[in-house]
């Protein structure tokens, strides 16, 4: 396994960088965490698993060449409309400096129609799930997966498990050689 000091989060937002960190420090558990500010370049509520997957890849792209760190990630949170309604999706990108790229991805759960609704109108599901709470930042703590399954699961959790699919490049590397 490469040699990693340090690792890029393409986010500042605490459920992202706690995630992160959560999974990554087993692994990594000397590396350094560099929150970052950096942009998705997709829309600020990304429609679908590409547009969504995209924004992942481009925040652990830009984290890592901004950092100068050895591996950076990106997660990214939608939406995306199906036969059943609008769902939530969300994705993991991990890229390192040997062009190593994991992907992983889900956390899909139904909206309600009123949010759905909203957020078809341009708004974004944090600002949605505010709306309907009267809460304020949601996105920033439990967020609609969590206010949606009343406690029972979490965006962090959620984050976490999409790490961990994304990872699968890192742990089984022999399996990805092309």
């Amino acid at each position: 396994m490469m040699h990693i000091s340090r690792i890029a989060i393409g986010s500042t937002n605490p459920v992202k960088c706690n995630a992160s960190q959560q999974v990554l420090s087993a692994l990594y558990p000397h590396a350094e965490f560099v929150p970052t500010s950096v942009e998705s370049n997709v829309r600020a509520m990304p429609i679908g698993d590409e547009e969504t997957r995209r924004g992942a890849f481009n925040r652990a792209n830009a984290a890592m060449q901004v950092t100068n760190a050895e591996m950076g990630i990106g997660l990214e949170g939608g939406v995306q409309e199906t036969e059943f309604g609008m769902l939530t999706c969300a994705w993991c990108a991990i890229v390192d400096r040997e062009g190593r790229i994991g992907i992983g991805g889900s956390s899909c759960i139904r909206l309600p129609n009123s949010i759905a609704e909203l957020v078809r109108s341009g708004i974004e599901l944090g600002a949605a799930m505010d709306q309907l709470t009267g809460q304020h930042n949601t996105k920033q703590g439990e967020g609609a997966i969590g206010l949606l399954t009343d406690g029972l699961s979490s965006r962090q959790e959620a984050y976490e498990a999409l790490i961990k699919m994304a990872l699968a490049p890192f742990l089984r590397p022999v399996w990805y050689i092309s």
